[in-house]
């Protein structure tokens, strides 16, 4: 007997993707959480402005592995599931250091926590991407998704484009940032604005790298959202034509 997987590259069956329908609304207000918080997140600040962030973030985690069905592959001896309860406690956690402690940490350190999140976030997106790909009923919930799905993907930008700023301080010209105004914050509204081919200028990337990093991220939300319209509406004359088929099934017998 074969053991089914359906890990980075396999197929979710349909009941996987059902058993966790009830919780992708949850998902969708997670994704929005730190994208409301993000403006107003400093280290200087006190109350909800120094840990709205942290608590946001944290809460995008949690229903992340409570959403997305569980990964059953493995990489190696390492199973995919583990590794990515792993990132999501990681990421949890150290997302409060610098709220905590200040930019104290050193740079080493503070790479290797962005690159957690970043993994974490990246490996989130593939999912929604399965599920969005697999599901076979069009509904609320799955719509919800879809949304989700997009403003994830800007929040991983984000969360790339910091990487990047912090191994290589000159892949972005940052601009005027206000003070206190964290990293993450700035790259993920350049993120959201590029996402948003609006461009105004005042982020701009400021080598190769930069440069072909923007290329990829507005190809890829183009594509996303032409995939997504592709699926659903695929999905949903799918379902119309099987419901049609039985109807007239259902006639021919009476």
């Amino acid at each position: 007997m074969t053991r089914q997987t359906f890990g980075i590259g396999g197929h979710l069956p349909a009941k996987a993707i059902e058993a966790r329908e009830n919780e992708f609304p949850l998902f969708l207000l997670a994704v929005l959480a730190p994208l409301m918080a993000l403006p107003f997140a400093t280290v200087e600040g006190h109350g909800l402005a120094r840990y709205g962030l942290p608590l946001a973030v944290d809460l995008l985690f949690v229903q992340s592995v409570r959403a997305m069905p569980p990964w059953q592959g493995r990489i190696s001896k390492l199973p995919i599931h583990g590794l990515y309860k792993l990132l999501a406690l990681v990421g949890a956690v150290s997302v409060w250091l610098p709220y905590l402690q200040g930019h104290q940490l050193p740079n080493p350190l503070r790479v290797l926590f962005v690159l957690c999140r970043a993994l974490f976030y990246v490996m989130t997106a593939v999912r929604v991407i399965q599920v969005l790909a697999n599901g076979h009923r069009v509904n609320s919930r799955l719509l919800g998704l879809g949304a989700a799905g997009y403003v994830h993907l800007g929040l991983t930008a984000g969360q790339l484009a910091t990487l990047m700023q912090l191994i290589d301080a000159d892949s972005f010209q940052l601009g005027t940032m206000t003070r206190g105004e964290e990293l993450v914050t700035r790259l993920s509204y350049f993120a959201f604005v590029t996402i948003g081919t609006l461009g105004y200028g005042d982020v701009v990337p400021a080598s190769p790298v930069g440069e072909s990093f923007v290329v990829l991220l507005s190809i890829s939300s183009t594509l996303y959202v032409s995939l997504l319209i592709g699926l659903l509406l695929s999905r949903y004359i799918s379902f119309r034509t099987r419901q049609s088929m039985l109807e007239g099934k259902e006639f021919v017998q009476k």
